[in-house]
């Protein structure tokens, strides 16, 4: 049988385009392996959003090419972000591909392999209006008790750092119908907890329903019995409703926790980026939040050196981040992208002036949140285990308060009997700085 090998690089958006051609292959009646050098074919889905992401999927496409001299690989396809962007580029410029399969094209992937093994080096880039349905077979690659389900494609937002209405076109939505019929075929298979995605996941039904119904979306997916977690990702902060703030804080399977992209504070800079939300907006956005949901974890991400950033511009968001004490930070140094209107933005920042406000902000942070994190002792929490430690008796999971890849961890000690899927109650003993410590209640 035919052998397939996939590396999937990138977002949780990216590895859903992932799963969905792994079940296209699979539907092919081509066997998939995690041994690339047993692979007949090697498809590596790439990222092309900011210059470390791309950096690391070329090296990935060059690494995977040896399998060519040195395993079974009989051609390289190259799908996702990086090859929808950079089409031409890396058809000329790397020969050891064979295969550019475009984000709009990923439906065609059994094409492309059946032209690559018969010696053919092709391109195959389609409108960026497609997306999958309930309908389309799906390999998940996550554990068995947790998914990731995109509710919608492309953005609209055109802020003027990104590049990925470029690369993936508008913002569209699938219907609420498709995604809830999605959620129950993964909850018959196990799944506990389903994280829902989308590049704006609170713009969601915008351009279907003529206004956000991402509330509408959540009232019909907390009526699905077996699913316990529901946690929100990706939460442009524009269309954060009253209405969506009051079904977190009362419906107990949505996860008290936001995820709340914010890229800067300073009005100036905000604006610059097309940022729709000003410094009050954001802040009354968040008084909002912390009043009305108990238990509440806050996320954000930001970008420090972008164009025109000065001292007082950093200086502000760094008091934002001190004074408004998120549990969870994400920092990004500005990436100059070409095609982006942020690219042509003068003065562009020296990179060792972006690495030390980088730095900076990392290091705020840290001391935040170890300080919350000691806070928590003595708290019992829920967890949701994930592996079995090699220490005896300890396990691993997390609660509502992490979200799958991207946050610490929980060590539950007296937890032998404890298994991978299974929610445990427990107490926090001890906090560090990104992990907890616990042990696992009897009562």
């Amino acid at each position: 049988m035919l052998k397939a090998g996939f590396i999937s690089l990138g977002c949780a958006k990216n590895l859903v385009d992932t799963e969905v051609m792994l079940g296209l292959i699979a539907e092919n009646k081509i066997e998939i392996t995690p041994e690339p050098e047993k692979a007949d074919i090697i498809i590596v889905n790439t990222c092309g959003f900011i210059d470390a992401a791309k950096e690391e999927s070329i090296n990935t496409i060059l690494q995977m090419s040896q399998y060519k001299k040195n395993g079974s690989c009989r051609g390289i396809i190259v799908a996702g972000c990086l090859g929808q962007r950079y089409r031409q580029q890396l058809l000329d410029e790397l020969p050891e591909v064979d295969a550019i399969v475009g984000t709009g094209a990923w439906h065609r992937i059994n094409e492309a392999i059946e032209a690559v093994l018969q010696g053919q080096r092709v391109l195959m880039i389609d409108d960026n209006n497609t997306i999958y349905d309930e309908n389309m077979p799906r390999i998940t690659t996550t554990p068995f008790y947790s998914a990731y389900i995109k509710v919608a494609e492309g953005c609209s937002n055109c802020c003027t750092f990104c590049a990925i209405p470029l690369i993936r076109g508008g913002f569209r939505s699938r219907p609420i119908e498709s995604i809830v019929q999605e959620a129950r075929q993964l909850a018959c298979k196990g799944i506990k907890e389903i994280n829902l995605i989308a590049q704006d996941t609170t713009s969601y039904g915008k351009d279907l329903y003529d206004s956000p119904h991402l509330v509408e979306l959540l009232k019909e997916l907390v009526t699905i019995k077996e699913i316990t977690w529901i946690r929100l990702l990706y939460c442009y902060p524009k269309y954060f409703s009253d209405e969506l703030i009051d079904l977190i804080a009362k419906e107990p399977k949505i996860c008290k926790y936001v995820d709340l992209p914010l890229q800067h504070i300073d009005d100036e800079i905000l604006q610059a980026m097309n940022r729709r939300d000003s410094r009050t907006d954001i802040e009354t956005l968040l008084a909002k939040l912390r009043d009305r949901i108990p238990g509440l974890t806050l996320r954000s991400s930001f970008i420090v050196g972008f164009p025109g950033e000065n001292d007082q511009h950093f200086a502000a968001l760094r008091d934002f981040v001190e004074t408004q004490r998120f549990d969870r930070v994400g920092v990004f140094t500005y990436s100059q992208e070409e095609g982006t209107k942020a690219a042509l933005l003068s003065p562009q920042i020296p990179d060792e002036i972006k690495e030390e406000r980088y730095h900076t902000l990392m290091s705020l942070q840290s001391k935040i949140s170890e300080e919350l994190n000691l806070g928590l002792e003595g708290q019992r929490i829920e967890v949701l285990v994930e592996n079995i430690s090699e220490e005896p008796g300890v396990v691993t999971g997390r609660s509502y308060r992490e979200a799958p890849d991207i946050d610490g961890q929980i060590y539950v000690e007296k937890a032998a009997d404890s298994k991978p899927g299974e929610m445990i109650k427990a107490k926090i003993v001890q906090g560090f700085t990104y992990d907890l410590l616990a042990e696992k209640l009897t009562e």
